[in-house]
Parts: C-alpha cells; structure tokens; sequence
C-alpha cells in the first residue's frame, strides 16, 4: 500500500534502552502503509546507531539541530511540515519533561514546537520514574494540550525493577496509529462534567469541596482520543483543559444543572464526574456577612440530581456515574447504580492516605448490572485511558442490544 498523504509519520526516538523497540517499529509502521522519517536525540545514538534506522525507514536519519547541510534550506520547519503526526518513542522522562516546559534545545523538541501535527508519546522509563510526582504533573500538563499517550505497559523492566514504564510493543503502537483504538467512540457524542461546584454564601465565601476536576478532565481527554465528540462541562478548575470539541463553565449547580439540561437530549453517552454540591444556602446574603454573633445558622436548600434526572429522560443516554465514598464504598455504589438506574457506575474511596481528591492518583471500583472490573491504584490519566476503554466496551454491547 503506498503512503498516503495523512499517512506520514515523523518519529522520535528517545534515549532509552526501548529505543531498539523502534527499529521494529518503523517496520510495523510501514507495513500498514506509513511513510516514516526518523529523529533521534543525542542519548538516542548510544543506544542504536542512526544507520540501523536509515536502513529501515528508506530515509536519512537527523539527529542535529545545528546541520549546516540538512539547514540550508531550514530542514528543521520542512520536517515539522511534512509530518502529520509526531510520535516519540520511547519518550523518556526527560524527554516529557522537557515537552511539557515547551524547551526546544534539541532538534526534535524544536520540531515539537514548530510542527502542528498531533504529539503522540510512547513512555519508557523506570517505574519509580514513571511514578514520581513531577513526572505525573509533566503528563499531566501534555495530555491537557492535546497529547495522546500510548501506554506504559507493566511489567519486568531492564533495570531489575516491576511495575508501569515499559514502552508498548511496537506492534501495539502500530496497530493504535493504524486507526483502530481511536475509532471505538468515532461519531459518539459524550456529555461529561467534572470538577466542583461553588455555592454562594456571601459575595466573597462559598460551600465546595475537594474535587480539582483531574479525573475528569483527564477521562474527557482518553475519551476524544478514542474518536468521541466530546462537549465538557465544568465546574471551577485550577487546570488547562483537555482537547474537546466544547468546553462550557459554569460555577453552581444549578449553572450546571441547566447547562446538562440543555445537552442532554443530544448526547448519546452521559458521564457525570462532577462533585456537585447536594445542597446550597437558601438565602445567600447580598453583601459580606461580619463576624459578629457566637454562632451562625445558615439554612440550606437540595439541590437538583443532574445525574439521576439525566438517566430519567424518556429516551436516556448511556450513563455513567461516579461514587466518592468514605467507608462501605461497594454497597453504596450498587445501590446509587440500581435508584438512579444507571448503566454504569465508578467508586472510589476518599478521605484516606492515597487516592480520591487532590491526588494525582486513584483506584476505582466499576460496576455494571451483571458485572464488575476493579482499577487498581494508578495515576489518574492512566486510570481515565482504562476506563475510557471499558465505557466504549460497555456502551458498545448497550448499542448493539438495544439496536
């Protein structure tokens, strides 16, 4: 099959031991039809030698910024152009790192600038690596921009070490790219909401919670990677929003109520992530209350289950919840899933030494009528690619039962 013009990949390769994977990879590339140039860092050429990849890709291998010979004519804005998709594999930790500062201090992170074809990473690095904050908050910062990250797998490193950090099999990144993966939610149309709601005491205080809208942002990004147009309602949030196809703001509940409500009869998979408050002050005071009396009595007020109104619709649209619990996190789950009638919920617990809120990771209980899948503790971009996966599964079965 000849490459076809939206079939062009520039490929990175990172210096790490995985990068001897991305010599089978430009093959499996090409066997489906790519075309594929090769970049490679500095820490890459001790690993494989730049003629290894030459040979198997049909073309020269750049590895300098500053190539008087390949910069005659800018090379470096000519390869950003050709490419329509920039995928770096192995991306190591330094490499991310580096990304998500926006540095250009080599030839392929000023390529990750200049170009505007989608970034693809495939990590590799040690799990301790993989797992330390900064590392995290780096991933983080890059899926909300855009990128769509492709693995680590688990399992037995070159270091000794187990757990996440292996890049995925060359074949599994082939196949990805190839269309597969991001076509399960293709044409799908998913409403999701995420972060907290703030319900005003006074001008200047409010009742919230903890919720930093992290799952949710990250789960709205697995989601478009999977091909679904997403449109993301969220409340306040501290962090730079995923790639969806409508972001919509809102502050209370009842913002976010209406901004559902007007949605949901359009949607044919809704996501509720959001913490939202389950009551509000009645009568919120017009102008900042002073402190004065001992006590202070404030009367609240229910407000509206956007959820449970959602999954109530005549024609409802595949509905997954979210329970954030203290204690008994499965029993409540199983009755929140059978009283709001939802076709699927996810669980966690909150409140304790790992996981829930303002963490950068979590571990989540999914239940569905007639089965379940627990997600162990994972970083929380991790956990939305795996539970992004399981929702098209799931609503795929749905789709086709009552088609």
């Amino acid at each position: 099959m000849d490459p076809s013009p939206r079939n062009q990949v520039l490929l990175g390769v990172g210096g790490g031991i995985s990068a001897y994977k991305s010599v089978d990879l430009v093959r499996r590339l090409r066997e489906r039809g790519f075309a594929v140039r090769v970049v490679m860092t500095h820490a890459a050429t001790a690993f494989v030698g730049p003629l290894t990849f030459q040979a198997v890709s049909g073309h020269p291998v750049r590895t300098d910024l500053l190539d008087p010979a390949a910069e005659a004519g800018m090379g470096h804005i000519e390869l950003a152009r050709w490419a329509d998709r920039l995928l770096i594999a192995p991306a190591t930790a330094d490499l991310m790192a580096r990304l998500a500062a926006g540095i250009a201090d080599d030839l392929l992170t000023t390529l990750a600038l200049a170009t505007d074809a989608p970034l693809i990473l495939a990590p590799a690095m040690n799990q301790q690596m993989w797992r330390h904050p900064a590392t995290q908050d780096n991933l983080a910062r890059l899926v909300a921009r855009g990128a769509r990250i492709l693995g680590p797998g688990v399992g037995s490193q070159a270091c000794g070490d187990q757990g996440p950090g292996r890049m995925l099999e060359p074949l599994e990144i082939a196949e990805a790219l190839s269309g597969s993966d991001v076509q399960r939610l293709a044409g799908v149309r998913v409403l999701l909401t995420a972060g907290p709601t703030r319900e005003p005491l006074d001008p200047v205080r409010y009742l919230g919670n903890r919720s930093s809208g992290r799952m949710g942002y990250a789960l709205a990004g697995a989601l478009a990677d999977l091909g679904a147009h997403v449109v993301l309602v969220s409340g306040p949030s501290a962090l730079a929003p995923p790639a969806v196809a409508e972001l919509v703001r809102v502050e209370t509940a009842l913002e976010m109520h209406a901004a559902v409500t007007a949605r949901a009869r359009d949607c044919d998979v809704f996501v509720a992530t959001a913490a939202v408050a389950d009551y509000r002050p009645a009568e919120p005071a017009g102008s900042k209350i002073k402190k004065g009396a001992e006590t202070l009595e404030i009367r609240l007020v229910r407000n509206p289950d956007i959820l449970a109104e959602v999954a109530a619709l005549p024609k409802p649209p595949f509905t997954l919840g979210f329970a954030a619990e203290t204690n008994d996190v499965e029993q409540y789950a199983r009755g929140k899933l059978k009283d709001k009638r939802l076709d699927m919920i996810a669980a966690n617990r909150v409140g304790g030494d790992s996981g829930g809120f303002e963490r950068e990771e979590n571990a989540l209980l999914v239940l569905w009528n007639g089965g379940q899948r627990t997600l162990p503790m994972m970083s929380k971009v991790e956990l939305a690619r795996e539970l992004a996966v399981l929702l098209a599964e799931r609503y795929a079965e749905h789709h086709a039962a009552s088609s």
